[in-house]
């Protein structure tokens, strides 16, 4: 059955002149602005028993009263996988997302996915947005994700992301060589033909990236990249706009480019890396509740630590 929620509270008289959902945005934390515009547009708040518009202006000393059911937010199924936690309190968690699971069910992938892991470790999940779920990695892409484990955690990292303030840095390896690092300031929308893949478009929307190089090798470079925005396969799309896409990126990656004189085991590496090389190496964001700013990382998967390592033992040989 699902939980009651019950909200009585009277708007102070220094929210006087401001906006109704201003006022409750400001006097009830814990809930998006959004979700209590939805409420008074519902009549399951009510102010002084009756409905009003979220734009009325308050006066100061109106009464707020509501009530309804906290129901299931996802109809995901909850499964006994593994999951990789780097760090867990009563507000948040933190998860090393391995390559190959996806993050949320969708068509082809109804479950198996960390949406139903987290349903399995963490029932209590089932009542939030997305199972807290704050933003998502692709399918092969590797590393940290932030989970809110209560509505107040996820009402303000979501908002942190919306701001930029949550920091996501990424380590990628892509085709082709770079003198110095920079920044793609490009719109990303579904692609106008290819409805599958995304593009830089002048109909997206915003997306800033910023990439510096760590190491060139021979016919590759080792970037770190940081996001300001979180658009769908941002950095994938951004890289292969600036022809410099991701090593190993089945969508957006083209041909595998060899480095000439390759060794037997440098060629086989790369051209059996069939996934894109790129990984969410570090987090960092405010506490929700605490206010402390936290910072996470990620060691590389397997995968791609052994291609850096090929990549670097091919670098190597040539400035020797």
């Amino acid at each position: 059955m699902p939980s009651t929620e019950r909200i009585d509270c009277q708007i102070p008289a220094t929210c006087a002149g401001m906006r109704l959902d201003q006022a409750l945005a400001a006097l009830l934390p814990d809930y998006s602005r959004n979700r209590l515009q939805q409420w008074l547009k519902a009549g399951q708040l009510r102010v002084d028993g009756g409905i009003r518009r979220p734009r009325d202006p308050v006066v100061g000393g109106e009464m707020v009263s509501g009530e309804w059911g906290r129901e299931a937010e996802t109809t995901a199924v909850a499964q006994n996988l593994p999951l990789d936690l780097c760090y867990q309190d009563a507000d948040l968690l933190v998860i090393n997302k391995p390559v190959g699971l996806v993050a949320h069910p969708a068509a082809g992938n109804r479950d198996g996915t960390l949406v139903n892991a987290l349903l399995h470790h963490f029932p209590k999940l089932a009542t939030l947005p997305r199972a807290g779920l704050v933003h998502r990695l692709d399918k092969d892409t590797s590393g940290l994700l932030v989970v809110a484990r209560s509505l107040r955690a996820h009402t303000v990292l979501v908002e942190q992301l919306q701001a930029r303030r949550i920091e996501r840095e990424y380590l990628a390896v892509v085709n082709g060589m770079l003198v110095a690092g920079g920044t793609v300031n490009a719109p990303v929308g579904r692609h106008p033909v290819d409805r599958q893949r995304m593009a830089v478009t002048a109909g997206g929307k915003p997306a800033l990236t910023h990439y510096r190089v760590l190491r060139r090798f021979c016919t590759h470079t080792l970037l770190r990249v940081k996001l300001e925005t979180g658009r769908t396969h941002q950095i994938r799309v951004h890289m292969a706009h600036i022809r410099l896409p991701l090593l190993g990126d089945p969508v957006y990656g083209g041909r595998p480019r060899l480095p000439p004189g390759a060794t037997p085991r440098c060629i086989e590496t790369i051209q059996g890396f069939r996934r894109q090389a790129l990984h969410a190496e570090r987090l960092a964001l405010t506490h929700p509740v605490s206010g402390e700013r936290l910072e996470w990382h990620a060691e590389l998967p397997a995968d791609l630590a052994e291609l850096l390592a090929v990549l670097a033992e091919d670098a190597d040989r040539r400035d020797g």
